[in-house]
């Protein structure tokens, strides 16, 4: 039984949309590869293919082509999509990452005190956190390219604000397990002195202690993505 190979599957999802599961449907091999991002003459080798290989079944009448799919190449991009949608939906709803725990500069004690974040942290995550933020350095590449994603996740947002005298950042919190068992948040800051390879973490109390950790500290993170 010949299988529907992977470089077919733009071109039968776009018959697809266009109806041509129960008609036959007019195009050209131009405007085909126009619509899958191919040259004219990949979309041609395309429909040949399909053809030769009984997913569709084709007119031609001049330039126009008119296809339409078999029920062999519908069969086949239903078990494309049973296989895709359990592949997607058993996907793990979290990054774990671990990393060295370093000494901060201090600046974490003095904003996790100001009112108005204290008072947005306890209406939208429950606790005031203790103040002072966790640091802690990922060492490996693939956990520094894998923390940028959270940058455009929405998380638990606390809204920037204004003493009068200056303008706070916002930040984001994102629900976290530390060493698979202390619950605390990962914040992403607006503004921040450190570069793409320290994370802060902050909890109801001091992580430091909590945990028994000292500066070199070897750690891992959990942190939750809501879908």
């Amino acid at each position: 039984m010949t299988e529907l190979k992977i470089q077919h599957i733009l071109t039968l999802s776009y018959l697809l949309s266009k109806g041509a599961k129960h008609n036959y449907v007019t195009i050209t091999t131009s405007s085909l590869g126009k619509n899958i991002k191919k040259s004219q003459q990949a979309a041609s080798k395309h429909l040949v293919e399909l053809e030769q290989n009984q997913f569709i079944e084709r007119i031609i009448n001049g330039r126009n082509i008119s296809v339409k799919i078999t029920p062999k190449g519908f069969s086949e991009m239903v078990k494309l999509s049973t296989i895709l949608r359990k592949s997607l939906d058993s996907s793990p709803s979290y990054v774990e990452l671990t990393g060295t725990l370093i000494s901060g500069m201090g600046e974490g004690a003095y904003y996790m005190g100001l009112k108005g974040y204290t008072t947005q942290f306890k209406s939208k995550i429950g606790y005031v956190p203790f103040p002072g933020t966790l640091n802690v350095r990922l060492d490996q590449k693939i956990h520094q390219e894998a923390i940028k994603q959270f940058e455009t996740l929405n998380g638990v947002k606390i809204k920037s604000f204004s003493d009068g005298k200056r303008t706070y950042g916002w930040v984001k919190c994102f629900p976290a397990k530390l060493n698979n068992s202390i619950n605390c948040e990962l914040i992403i800051l607006e503004r921040t002195h450190h570069d793409d390879s320290i994370i802060e973490l902050i909890s109801k109390s001091c992580l430091r202690k909590t945990a028994k950790l000292k500066d070199g500290s070897k750690i891992s993170i959990k942190i939750q993505i809501n879908s």
